[in-house]
């Protein structure tokens, strides 16, 4: 029988619902190492593994290193919800590289559907942000991709122009790890014309976020402040940052 040990696994967030407690930390150093594919993790020289048992690896040293950081940063126990990065890397290797054309699928499907395109008609300062920072985005997206988004008053569904979504299809990217990122600040923020301006450079990370939230906003000034509700988009709003870093990562290598 051999003696040597498996190498590590990365930990799945969704293991840790149902067990309250948390896989303690075994390891002293993670570092990112050489990897056929690119770079990957290693802790204490033995290569970190996605829950789906492949290689943690990424093409740039510059992301693995951030990886890395994320592994090193642990106390004594390892809490996937402070892994962003990693959480997403797992997510493009396991689930996103075997499906790419139906994840792509999916932020099209929030593009013809997008919050940009629904306007609210009160009250009145979230009429006028709503006109103030989400039209210069749909313009942009006008002039860079070649299609034109339609409006809608309130919740009435508006079907968009079919060339319009299938510009907006063809500037997606295709590899795995953009499109994981991509898609997560979708679901996240509820718009995918937000998170492809955000990746093009148009709009900052900050600006996006608020950009996707100024309804919450105008709330809070109304009603006051929930504050289980800005715990809960504060974790999102990491998420969301984390993501648009991958991208940065990857566009640097």
């Amino acid at each position: 029988m051999s003696d040597e040990k498996p190498a590590p696994r990365a930990p799945d967030p969704a293991a840790f619902r149902t067990q309250p407690a948390l896989p303690k930390r075994f390891y002293t150093l993670a570092a990112a190492v050489p990897h056929e594919s690119g770079f990957a993790v290693a802790l204490d020289g033995r290569p970190v593994r996605t829950p789906g048992r492949r290689p943690l690896s990424v093409p740039g040293l510059a992301f693995a290193e951030a990886l890395a950081q994320e592994w090193q940063g642990q106390g004594e126990q390892i809490n996937p919800l402070t892994m962003p990065l990693t959480r997403l890397v797992n997510s493009a290797i396991d689930g996103v590289a075997a499906n790419p054309a139906e994840v792509a699928a999916e932020i099209v499907r929030y593009a013809g559907s997008d919050l940009l395109c629904y306007r609210a008609d009160a009250p009145p300062k979230l009429v006028m942000l709503q006109r103030d920072i989400w039209d210069p985005v749909l313009r942009w997206a006008e002039v860079e991709l070649g299609g034109r988004f339609v409006l809608s008053e309130g919740i009435r569904y508006v079907e968009q122009p079919a060339k319009t979504l299938d510009y907006f299809a063809a500037a997606l990217p295709r590899d795995p790890l953009r499109l994981a990122a991509l898609n997560l600040m979708t679901t996240l923020s509820g718009s995918a014309l937000l998170s492809l301006a955000v990746w093009r450079g148009t709009i900052s990370a900050q600006e996006a976020w608020r950009a996707a939230h100024i309804d919450e906003e105008v709330q809070q000034e109304l009603w006051g402040k929930d504050r289980e509700a800005e715990l809960r988009s504060e974790q999102r709003q990491k998420d969301f940052y984390a993501a648009v870093r991958a991208l940065r990562l990857i566009d640097a290598q």
